[in-house]
């Protein structure tokens, strides 16, 4: 595989990553957040109704996630692709 081949395969995956974390963030403060509330707070959890604990911890603690994944994935991505940094 040429050098140029590796570029391209690597921002490949890692749009696909991205894509994917774009994917879940707009599902959890779009959809769950504000689309999809009203049928949610049907649901309780810890007291408070799960379309508002979306919109205000939900959301938060799958953004938090996100980031740790993301920085997991390209951790091990860059060591495939032999690009880290020590």
């Amino acid at each position: 595989m040429t050098q140029e081949e590796r570029r391209s395969e690597y921002w490949k995956i890692n749009l696909k990553v991205i894509g994917g974390c774009m994917f879940i963030w707009a599902l959890v403060s779009l959809g769950f957040g504000i689309i999809l509330a009203e049928p949610l707070n049907a649901i309780q959890i810890g007291g408070y109704k799960l379309g508002f604990w979306f919109a205000q911890q939900g959301s938060i603690y799958t953004f938090i996630a996100l980031i740790f994944f993301y920085a997991w994935r390209m951790n091990k991505l860059d060591r495939e692709f032999d690009v880290y940094e020590d």
